[in-house]
């Protein structure tokens, strides 16, 4: 592992790079919301950076690059669209009003330690995968790498399928105040993120035949964990809750993650 530290720290100070200009637009905008696209856009920038200075690139290491690639630029160009679309997202909005209201901070200070840095580590972190995946020596691309490759890019069709069918379903005006329980989403509350586990852990075996692999296990683990204890569900479920009427009952017979046929209540 020691011999990944300079790549991963070069890796680190390039990121901080990206994510300190997009501070200061940030500040000019008054809105972080633009930040949720860099979650998948700044993967590219840690994949090809990490492959810039491999010497001797590999089967696995080119796999989980294209792979991690393919995921963070379609997730990335739908969430700039998105932002483009709708605007500041509540949630932000909430987290600076709530630290001007309680701590007196003022915009940058709030975005740069609640928003801009946390999510660079935790972006570091979650691509490990992908970073540590290209190291080490040439290798038979064996069993378990062809299962992960086949998940992940499952897993990256699923979740872009999923976030089409909400945003048609968003799209028309007669579905305001409606619960979308319609395709990958009858059968999952959030297919979504479904998806985007599937992508992350498929990388993550792609990089487990790989000598540095078990180093990157932190990577899947904390996406898993983001999106089932932090930023998925938990932040969307609530407001589904309020602005929705029908969603109690579309939670209980709708499985959470794991897509299922719909319980009969």
């Amino acid at each position: 592992m020691l011999e990944a530290l300079p790549i991963l720290g070069i890796n680190l100070l390039v990121s901080a790079g990206f994510f300190l200009v997009l501070w200061l637009v940030s500040i000019r905008l008054q809105d972080p919301s633009f930040i949720d696209s860099w979650w998948g856009l700044g993967v590219l920038v840690l994949v090809w950076t990490t492959w810039a200075q491999v010497a001797t690139p590999t089967t696995h290491g080119l796999a989980v690059a294209l792979l991690a690639s393919a995921w963070g630029l379609r997730l990335g160009l739908f969430l700039f669209w998105r932002w483009r679309q709708h605007g500041r997202d509540r949630r932000y909005a909430k987290m600076i009003d709530r630290a001007r209201e309680q701590r007196g901070w003022n915009f940058a200070t709030t975005s740069l330690l609640f928003v801009f840095g946390p999510q660079m580590l935790l972006q570091i972190i979650m691509a490990l995968p992908a970073q540590l995946g290209q190291l080490g020596d040439a290798r038979a691309f064996g069993a378990l790498a062809m299962f992960g490759a086949s998940l992940a890019a499952f897993g990256i069709l699923y979740e872009a399928i999923a976030d089409a069918q909400l945003a048609a379903f968003k799209a028309n005006a007669a579905n305001k105040g409606k619960v979308m329980d319609r395709g990958l989403w009858r059968y999952s509350r959030h297919p979504n993120y479904f998806g985007e586990l599937c992508a992350w852990w498929g990388i993550f075996f792609v990089a487990l035949e790989t000598p540095l692999g078990w180093w990157s296990l932190p990577g899947p683990l904390l996406i898993t964990y983001l999106l089932t204890n932090v930023s998925g569900a938990p932040t969307t479920e609530p407001h589904l809750k309020k602005t929705r009427p029908d969603y109690e009952a579309y939670k209980a017979r709708t499985s959470s993650f794991i897509p299922m046929p719909p319980r009969a209540l």
